[in-house]
């Protein structure tokens, strides 16, 4: 049985999409290979996935998924190059299609993708961009191959630095909320393991019913602000303390990053 895909780079997400994969059952763990350089992580990757091939070397003429550090990756671009991937999908933040097309040679279809860590957990979202000379069936081969972790979302590349301010960092905006609540909830009396219980119960119950429920965060937030209650008050002083205009600019901020890191 021969190779469907490759992973170069055997870290966190590069295993949170071999996992997806084989649990959607999208491939068999036989027609999947990592490469990976570090032996230890590759001894743990091989006890998890005993039927997959895991080694220090990549595969010959294999569609691949580059999961490498953002600075690891024009050396394994060029590694790969020699062995002409008919396409490959770059995980790698803030790296732009044209330089994956110029490492990789002309011969190889690029896809960049904008994942999060929540994808760890098969709750991701991502966005997906073709390079120069990826058709819509490269598109929709790298659609599929993320969404063994999660939703996706086809953009121009254009798109991706606000992607990554938006979703790729998102996550961390949640977290450091969660943080303070938990911290507030404490300072008003609240058992530190309480608090974090309930923060963490919140946070997810809010996102089970912001996706779930078909309307607008503005209707769902009303539905539980009624006037002169507590919520309400809440509102009132986030509203005053400028957290709508917060986060803009934390948005604005990661998307001027993700250019300044990408060379634009």
């Amino acid at each position: 049985m021969g190779f469907r895909l490759q992973f170069i780079g055997g870290g966190k997400m590069a295993d949170a999409l071999l996992g997806g994969l084989i649990a959607q059952g999208w491939a068999q763990p036989d027609e999947l290979a990592v490469t990976e350089p570090l032996a230890e992580r590759r001894r743990e990757l091989s006890g998890r996935y005993p039927q997959t091939l895991v080694s220090d070397t990549p595969q010959a003429g294999v569609d691949a998924v580059l999961a490498t550090k953002p600075n690891d990756i024009e050396a394994a671009a060029g590694a790969l190059a020699a062995l002409s991937p008919p396409r490959v999908l770059s995980i790698a933040a803030g790296v732009r299609t044209a330089s994956l097309e110029r490492w990789l040679g002309a011969g190889t279809r690029v896809v960049r993708a904008m994942p999060n860590t929540p994808a760890l957990v098969g709750a991701g979202v991502s966005a997906v961009a073709p390079g120069s000379s990826a058709s819509a069936d490269d598109v929709g081969w790298a659609v599929d191959v993320l969404s063994s972790v999660g939703a996706v979302e086809v953009t121009s590349e254009q798109q991706l630095d606000a992607v990554t301010g938006l979703s790729g960092s998102g996550p961390a905006y949640v977290f450091l909320v969660a943080e303070a609540l938990i911290a507030a909830g404490v300072a008003e009396g609240l058992a530190p393991e309480v608090a974090d219980s309930l923060v963490r119960e919140t946070i997810r119950g809010a996102g089970e019913l912001l996706v779930r429920a078909d309307r607008p965060p503005a209707a769902l937030r009303a539905d539980v602000t009624s006037p002169g209650g507590t919520t309400a008050e809440g509102i009132r002083v986030l509203e005053h303390e400028g957290v709508r205009e917060a986060l803009a600019a934390a948005v604005a901020a990661a998307t001027r990053r993700s250019l300044e890191l990408g060379g634009s």
